[in-house]
């Protein structure tokens, strides 16, 4: 009696042959030279700023360029003589201010026209989006009269209102993104619990967009902190910003290079604390959503 024999287990081997691997690495190592090359170019102007902060003037403006110097701090210290206090108390006192108020007034636009959708939002949504159409410059005349009439031409709260105006819209369309991510059914999960909306917005929403609002909060800050169009043409003495008085070193005794760059570290240096800071929020904020 014959006996049927075992069937053997298919196996399948799915490690790929040498060839493969060999194809595959040349393309990686290739990719991540480009990304290094790439990251190197863009960092390296901060790098040269950087370093040109520490440098004489006499160093600073040589041709071709010192690479080797001697590192001092006299740029720095003729910086904060040149009187950079008050500039810097000023941008930081617009930044902050304008960002308060676009988050009170940005976050409840953004709920009413996601969750809580209101008549016409689409109407709503494009004349936030028609605010950014307008070029700043056709609006600068009338805006400088008007200002000039009540008496605010060189106020902090002037650009405190007009960097609000700015970027109220850009943020309401941000933040809406991620109020529309968030579960409707949470709301009426809260509701059936004898929350009010009050509650369930503080205590159930906000703290599931935080991230969001953080992003959100920074693309503010960076915006309102760099503006200078405004600052530039509203602002004299008493208002003046850190924009305006980085070019207070252009002169017509010629450009300061080195204390320049020494004033645009200390300039640049507010901003990336505030991304280091919320750098974790920054990047849930801005891949929220992307995965389900």
């Amino acid at each position: 009696m014959a006996t049927a024999t075992p069937a053997r287990p298919v196996t399948t081997d799915t490690t790929p042959t040498p060839t493969v691997r060999r194809k595959r690495r040349p393309q990686a190592g290739l990719l991540t030279a480009v990304t290094w090359i790439l990251a190197i170019g863009f960092f390296f102007p901060v790098l040269w700023m950087v370093l040109t902060a520490f440098k004489k003037e006499s160093d600073a403006n040589t041709n071709p360029p010192t690479f080797f110097f001697s590192p001092t701090l006299e740029q720095f210290r003729n910086v904060f003589d040149a009187g950079i206090g008050t500039p810097l108390l000023n941008s930081v006192f617009a930044t902050v201010a304008s960002t308060i108020l676009v988050l009170l007034l940005g976050v409840p636009a953004a709920f009413a026209l996601s969750l809580r959708p209101v008549r016409k939002t689409s109407d709503a949504l494009f004349f936030f989006l028609s605010t950014k159409m307008l070029p700043i410059v056709a609006a600068i005349i009338p805006l400088y009269v008007i200002v000039g009439k009540i008496g605010m031409l060189d106020n902090v709260w002037t650009l405190v209102v007009l960097y609000t105006a700015m970027n109220l819209p850009i943020a309401v369309w941000m933040m809406r993104s991620f109020f529309l991510e968030v579960p409707g059914e949470l709301l009426e999960a809260a509701s059936i619990d004898g929350a009010s909306l009050w509650t369930s917005v503080r205590e159930v929403i906000l703290p599931l967009i935080s991230p969001g609002i953080a992003a959100t909060a920074l693309i503010c800050v960076i915006f309102s902190w760099n503006e200078f169009f405004f600052a530039v043409n509203m602002t004299a003495v008493n208002a003046q910003t850190m924009p305006v008085f980085l070019t207070g070193f252009m002169s017509g005794q010629g450009l300061f290079w080195a204390q320049l760059s020494a004033a645009s570290v200390l300039a640049a240096l507010p901003v990336v604390i505030c991304g280091w800071i919320a750098q974790n929020k920054l990047v849930r904020g801005l891949s929220f959503g992307a995965i389900k």
